[in-house]
């Protein structure tokens, strides 16, 4: 039987692993995209005349008793009988939420994707009132010079944002809002035969009624009630329902976000004159694997946000639906840009975030969907991982080998091929017959590992997972609602758990515990230092359509799978986070990796960008994709180092490194086909290279760690393209192979191209000194922005710091990052052309929760010009920002003095470097007047407009300690 169960799921594995068109839908070939995409077509063919069908019922607006929000009936012109509910609200934040959804139908429309995506339920502004009118309701808002007001026009319904006078978000301007309602579906009327002795021509002939609504909705019911693609069918048992609206930025020529697509970070035209791509954008989660470098093609992930930008203001739209959508994007005009969203399924439940500036909206959204949760510290090192690690002396041997060649590491990884016949939980014994001890002998150097967890349940009865799950009934049913749905993944013959079911999230719990439970199974043969890897959550499915599930498949509350797609992901992904947060008492931060994932998801862990190639264009598209996916709120992301398909170059492999260096989740991973590539195994100079870059990032982790310290409270993305840090600089709009570091002050472009031996950076529009970050040679700004040519050999990765930083850094070499909780600090002081510098450092144990009971540590450093002296300080920054320190829990109380602080109060700072100083001090000093040892190197001050190698001080061994406040001051 096993024989046989493995050639049937061979027969249902992809014959060679390449993206396979074919395998995907097009919007030509899903009919509910065809019908939105036709509709655009009337409109546009018919402009002179459009009008959109719906409109408000103005008799019956009600305004809520503190007039802050207001419901009304819509309707529609083609369907007078059908029932629209519109509810507009104005959060405190200033986003608007407008909601349409259809009133009284046969059936009701998934209304919940808000519900998993929003961490609560907004708070509304109290304090604004709705003016309405005979034909609109009108509300405006914020401080006089950023006011804002929002108009809904009745006739037709139209929701727009105007901030000075200047429409800067507008819904169903264009006239394409269309909600499918639920209908009955009309059987086909018998044709008429004429009577015996009469011709056909002599019949009476019958006359084709007028269909009055083929205007807007076409006059064909084009898979209204089924739909064939390839050698599927789906039942579609509630008929036509699909969604569509349009969204215009009409002072706004740039959008951003709605990831995850493996394109340019800003998003190129689909529809209009001359588009780049032919396909809409398509967000519906999907395995597909070996994606194309330059596509508009669905992948792992799906955050329906977009972000417009000029250089007067961002602005953004959250459209909070769960199911397959497309969107077409145009720019009428250089400085405009129209959008139109498809959904299959859904109600209209849109968010209008006012920005006015990048980290506005980020502030707006993650009010939303929450920040991106705080990691473990150790999770910001090195992954190292390959499909697969064969057994535990494997393992071993592999850490043995990093140790011997002295390159620091922090976690090992894990594929399906430790599974019992891919049994998750279940080690083969064969190969692993001591998983507890293989674990501990990883972390006795302060390791991780990770081991993947697939949502796929081989079923068989002798298979606890799956039998339990049976037994609870938590199994996603097929079309007709009872029956356990079956088809075919790693593990043969499967099943999948249903997360919608609340029923599963404590059931699941118990599976991640150590200890023993009775009547049901637990890792026991597991540790707490073991965290997971959830894959194949889109989900993946060999044998289904698009690799994927039915869509006419049943989850808890009767919803079908269409509706809650690209929220099932998260769903997998949220229950494992929860389920390692209550395996320790206390609870430790869990580290749960995805594959698929919506919006909220950033708050349970990390993602990455799936199954990329080894190839040069997989490895400068991954770039823009993790910027992406970061100002959608997904910070801790990253793409597989090397490529998951194929055996990369040496040369291909080092500059990788750095790009996964500079990515906030650095992990290597490799197909099992492929050789193997850890960093031990490459000949010289490349091993020697790669473990300067390894070292590189792990002297960086408390830049890295402060990052996400920022990102964590304010929802800004820890690595950050060029219009969220200077965006009122038009050039650099469509950047997006060169990025910064946090707040840092760090600058960064990673070569991705072969041969190349330097690399042209530009330089931000203003008038500021850079430095050079390994050899402090000083570049100097320009107002208009500025390309600059630099080396970039083999061994150089571009780095740059901004004039007017302090970086925090660890020198000391180690094995993994835990080993360095009390080294010492270094801190570099790159001087701005006025003698200014500022930086931050953010600890805690890295580990725990006690950050939110105020076992902190956040410094400011700054350097300030005092008459002839530059003085260096540093100062605590939790009590003045005690509201603002850590996420989701404001400090009432704060003792600097703290057991944290108490434990790192030997840590000390061991060495200050100064760039940029005008001239040789005379002296070194801190407050109290003691001498300090110091070395002064000749060069070019930070002021003035000369360029060269910067002059540097180099501060030697201060032995301040890293928790205090005090000066250093230079004479």
């Amino acid at each position: 039987m096993r024989a046989a169960s493995i050639l049937l799921l061979l027969a249902a594995l992809p014959a060679a692993f390449a993206v396979k068109a074919h395998d995907f839908r097009t919007c030509s070939q899903a009919g509910f995209c065809r019908r939105g995409r036709a509709l655009a077509s009337r409109a546009k063919d018919n402009a002179a005349t459009w009008k959109s069908p719906y409109s408000v019922d103005a008799d019956t607006l009600a305004l809520s008793s503190d007039q802050a929000s207001f419901t009304a009936n819509v309707k529609s012109s083609l369907y007078p009988d059908i029932k629209f509910g519109l509810d507009v609200r104005v959060h405190e934040d200033g986003v608007v939420r407008v909601r349409l959804d259809e009133i009284g139908g046969l059936r009701k429309r998934y209304d919940e994707a808000a519900t998993w995506a929003l961490v609560e339920e907004p708070k509304i502004k109290r304090d604004l009132q709705w003016t309405v009118a005979k034909n609109q309701a009108r509300a405006v808002y914020g401080k006089e010079e950023e006011e804002v007001e929002v108009v809904v026009s009745f006739e037709p319904l139209k929701v727009t944002l105007i901030r000075g006078g200047k429409e800067e978000v507008v819904l169903n301007g264009r006239g394409l809002l269309h909600l499918e309602h639920f209908r009955t579906k009309e059987e086909p009327k018998p044709v008429e035969v004429p009577e015996e002795g009469l011709d056909s021509e002599d019949a009476q002939t019958v006359l084709k009624v007028p269909d009055n609504r083929a205007w807007f909705e076409g006059d064909s019911e084009d898979a209204w009630w089924g739909e064939q693609w390839s050698s599927w069918t789906d039942s579609k048992p509630k008929g036509p329902e699909s969604l569509s609206v349009d969204i215009t930025f009409p002072n706004h020529g740039h959008v951003y976000g709605i990831p995850q697509h493996a394109s340019t970070l800003d998003l190129r035209t689909t529809t209009g004159e001359e588009p780049y791509y032919s396909d809409p954008y398509r967000l519906y989660n999907a395995d597909t694997f070996e994606y194309l470098a330059d596509s508009t093609m669905s992948l792992y992930g799906s955050v329906p946000l977009m972000h417009a930008h000029s250089a007067d203001s961002t602005v953004a739209v959250f459209n909070a639906v769960g199911s397959e959508t497309w969107v077409d994007i145009a720019h009428p005009s250089p400085k405009s840009t129209e959008t139109h969203w498809i959904s299959e399924s859904g109600i209209l439940d849109v968010f209008i975030l006012p920005g006015p500036t990048p980290k506005d909206v980020f502030a707006q959204y993650s009010r939303l969907t929450g920040t991106q949760q705080l990691p473990a510290e150790w999770s910001l090192g090195y992954h190292q991982c390959r499909w697969n690690y064969v057994s535990s002396e494997d393992v071993r041997t592999v850490q043995k080998r990093f140790d011997e060649e002295d390159i620091p590491v922090d976690v090992f990884w894990l594929d399906i091929e430790y599974a019992e016949e891919h049994k998750y939980f279940i080690w083969d014994k064969k190969n692993f017959p001591d998983p507890v001890d293989m674990v501990n002998d990883v972390s006795a150097t302060g390791r991780k590992m990770v081991v993947i967890v697939d949502p796929h349940f081989k079923r068989v009865s002798t298979y606890p997972i799956y039998q339990e799950a049976v037994d609870r009934d938590l199994i996603v049913k097929t079309k007709d609602g009872k029956t356990d749905y079956e088809g075919w993944c790693w593990s043969g013959s499967s099943a999948w758990v249903d997360y919608f079911n609340p029923a599963s999230w404590e059931w699941w719990n118990k599976k991640f515990k150590t200890q023993t439970i009775e009547g049901e199974f637990s890792w026991t043969e597991s540790t707490e230092d073991v965290y997971i890897w959830n894959d194949m959550n889109e989900p993946a499915i060999f044998n289904g359509p698009e690799m994927s599930m039915p869509r006419d498949n049943i989850h808890h509350g009767g919803w079908e799978h269409r509706d809650v797609h690209n929220i099932n992901g998260m769903l997998f992904h949220n229950a494992t986070y929860h389920a390692l947060l209550a395996r320790s008492d206390p609870p430790k931060r869990p580290f749960v990796l995805t594959r698929s994932f919506y919006a909220g998801s950033q708050r349970f862990g990390a993602m990455w960008t799936g199954d990329n190639l080894g190839t040069w264009e997989h490895m400068a598209v991954g770039i823009k994709m993790v910027l992406s996916n970061s100002i959608a709120g997904f910070a801790f992301a990253g793409s597989d180092v090397g490529g998951f398909f194929g055996n990369p170059e040496p040369e291909m492999l080092v500059r990788w490194y750095h790009v996964g260096a500079f990515s906030p989740f650095f992990r290597a991973h490799a197909h099992i086909d492929t050789k193997r590539r850890e960093p031990y195994l490459l000949d010289e100079p490349y091993k020697s290279i790669v473990k300067d870059i390894l070292r590189l990032r792990y002297t960086m982790l408390p830049i890295w760690y402060t990052a996400f310290r920022e990102s964590s409270v304010a929802g800004v993305p820890v690595v950050r393209p060029h219009y969220v840090e200077y965006p009122k600089d038009e050039n650099g709009f469509s950047l997006d192979d060169q990025f910064f570091v946090g707040s840092s002050g760090l600058l960064v472009k990673p070569v991705t191209q072969k041969g190349v031996t330097e690399a042209t950076v530009y330089l931000p529009a203003e008038d500021q000194v850079w430095y050079d970050y390994f050899n402090h040679q000083v570049y100097r700004g320009s107002s208009k922005g500025k390309n600059i040519t630099v080396p970039a050999a083999l061994h150089q990765v571009p780095l740059f710091i901004h004039g007017g930083s302090i970086l925090p850094t660890r020198e000391r070499p180690r094995r993994s990052s835990p080993l360095m909780k009390k080294d010492p600090f270094t801190l570099r002081v790159a001087l701005d052309n006025s003698n200014n510098a500022r930086g931050e450092l953010y600890l805690d144990d890295g580990v725990s929760y006690n950050h939110e009971q105020g076992q902190i540590v956040w410094r400011e450093f700054k350097a300030s010009p005092s008459g002839k002296t530059v003085v260096i300080s540093s100062k605590d920054l939790v009590q003045p920002n005690s509201a603002s320190a850590v996420d989701g829990v404001a400090l009432t109380t704060y003792n600097p003095a703290n057991d944290f602080a108490k434990d790192i109060a030997s840590v000390r700072v061991e060495k200050v470097i100064v760039l940029g100083l005008d001239k040789k001090p005379s002296s070194v000093t801190l407050a109290d007047g003691s001498e300090l040892f110091w070395e002064w190197t000749d060069g070019v001050s930070a002021k003035g407009k000369k360029e060269g190698e910067s002059s540097v001080l180099v501060i030697k061994d201060p032995a301040v300690s890293i928790t205090a406040d005090w000066q250093i001051v230079i004479s």
